[in-house]
């Protein structure tokens, strides 16, 4: 039952195309005969023929064999003698194969024409297809604000989009049928001055692999130049022939601006680093030089002081000792600022000698050091699991000696000091260390002038000083490839990281 339903639709065709050619030739059949009883003769021939040529165009070449066959038996039974009868007079046999050739012969033409005209009719139907799509694909193009257009093997151009007129400023009906090159002047980078050889190599590479991007610089139809990101697709025909080159262009006339002034922002930048450093070398040079001319004097002062001291203190009232005592205590504080000063200025001169070095055993040795400073305060220390760094060993002992005197002073004040040394792997390319200490803190406005050379956030009457110890912590670092920051609060106490790079 299922497949007799598809079936019935093409019996009812066949039907119907050999219905045609029976109808088709009984009805000329008729004509021939109704006019042949009027007295018109040899009119049979041509309406046969009629017949014939009505059913090929129509029905088809098999409904049309049909039709021959019928038409040669009606014209030899009606019209050629001896009449009503099949056989065939021998003076009428070429009449007879006359027309039998002449009906095989429209026949023919007539389904070669058939065919030929249903093949024009499919390729105009395919070539409408194919130009709705590309229609189609030509609206696409128009909507992106991107710059497309197409030019022929010989750079005229004969596609040009909405973005084209959009940046360029020429609409399709002025750049179409021009020369790319000529139209927009294009300039290829090159380092030479021969604008014919990137375009060669250009156009060697676009014909070997079959499509090129870099950059280009154009003008647009005011006169100004922009600079365009250019992407080339070539296209090949059935047979692998080039025809035609899509290119694609993107603005980026403003990105290379901003390029340049980064780039010349750089320099500028090297320059004044370079500047810069040189500078920094004078300065080290000079306080070097400066500290260290000055020991000589300061020497002599606190010699000659105590001398005085020793020789005429019995013959001085209480006023005079005191003022000697002041001298003495100033001329040694201006000695302590020295030597804090020169061990300043050498960590910028001095050779890193890098090494594996524990921290765990620096701690050690920075705390036996400060061992005087913390007897009989009740001192709480908590140490951490410390890693291995590598670095300058001496100057690792520095940064640690600088940060655990501070916690150490820093502290004196409170009447259960704690300090807490540890450490963080939390970074991903370095290593934190932390001192921590709950004395006196710091308010955190005034965090970026703790590293600064002589900068103090107390009086020098309340702790002691010379504001070097942290500038040097902080030049150390640096010199290792890492950095310091503190976090503070006044009353609670302070915390001070350094993060080193991993080994």
């Amino acid at each position: 039952m299922t497949q007799t339903k598809p079936l019935l639709p093409k019996i009812s065709l066949v039907v119907q195309r050999y219905g045609l050619a029976v109808s088709s030739v009984a009805v000329a059949l008729g004509i021939a005969l109704f006019l042949a009883s009027q007295g018109i003769k040899d009119v049979e021939f041509p309406v046969l023929l009629i017949a014939i040529t009505l059913t090929v165009w129509y029905a088809g070449v098999g409904p049309a064999i049909v039709a021959v066959v019928l038409a040669s038996l009606a014209f030899n039974y009606y019209f050629t003698k001896p009449r009503h009868t099949l056989n065939v007079d021998p003076s009428d046999i070429p009449y007879y194969a006359v027309f039998v050739v002449f009906a095989l012969l429209i026949t023919w033409f007539a389904a070669v024409r058939r065919r030929v005209e249903r093949n024009l009719l499919e390729s105009r139907d395919q070539l409408q297809h194919e130009v709705a799509i590309r229609t189609q694909q030509a609206s696409l193009l128009n909507l992106t604000h991107d710059t497309i257009f197409v030019r022929d093997m010989n750079d005229i151009i004969i596609y040009w989009n909405r973005g084209a007129q959009e940046l360029y400023g020429w609409s399709a009906e002025e750049a179409i049928g021009k020369r790319s090159q000529d139209l927009l002047k294009t300039v290829f980078a090159s380092p030479t001055d021969d604008p014919i050889k990137p375009a060669q190599a250009i156009r060697n590479e676009l014909l070997r692999t079959g499509r090129w991007d870099g950059e280009l610089r154009h003008s647009k139809a005011d006169g100004t130049e922009v600079v365009v990101s250019s992407r080339w697709s070539l296209q090949r025909d059935e047979r692998g022939n080039p025809v035609a080159t899509l290119e694609t262009n993107n603005d980026i006339t403003e990105r290379k601006r901003r390029e340049d002034d980064i780039r010349g922002l750089n320099q500028q930048l090297e320059r004044r680093s370079s500047e810069l450093e040189g500078t920094n070398k004078e300065l080290e040079a000079f306080a070097y030089s400066v500290s260290h001319d000055l020991r000589a004097p300061l020497r002599h002062i606190v010699g000659y002081t105590e001398l005085l001291q020793k020789h005429s203190s019995a013959a001085m009232d209480d006023k005079g000792r005191r003022y000697m005592t002041t001298i003495l205590e100033s001329a040694t504080r201006m000695g302590t600022l020295i030597d804090d000063l020169l061990a300043f200025s050498r960590i910028g001169r001095a050779e890193t000698r890098e090494t594996m070095v524990s921290l765990d055993q620096l701690v050690k040795e920075v705390r036996s050091e400060v061992g005087q400073e913390t007897e009989g305060r009740n001192m709480t220390w908590k140490v951490g699991a410390l890693p291995d760094l590598y670095g300058d060993r001496s100057m690792l002992k520095l940064v640690l000696l600088n940060l655990v005197s501070n916690a150490v002073k820093f502290t004196r004040t409170r009447p259960s000091p704690e300090i807490e040394i540890g450490s963080s792997d939390h970074q991903a390319n370095g290593t934190v260390v932390f001192v921590k200490d709950n004395g006196v803190g710091f308010d955190m406005k005034y965090v970026n002038k703790l590293f600064g050379v002589f900068q103090r956030l107390h009086r020098a009457d309340e702790f002691e000083g010379t504001g070097i110890g942290l500038a040097t912590v902080q030049r150390i670092v640096h010199r290792h490839g890492g950095r310091i920051w503190a976090e503070g609060q006044v009353g609670v106490g302070a915390t001070f990281y350094l993060s080193l790079p991993r080994p």
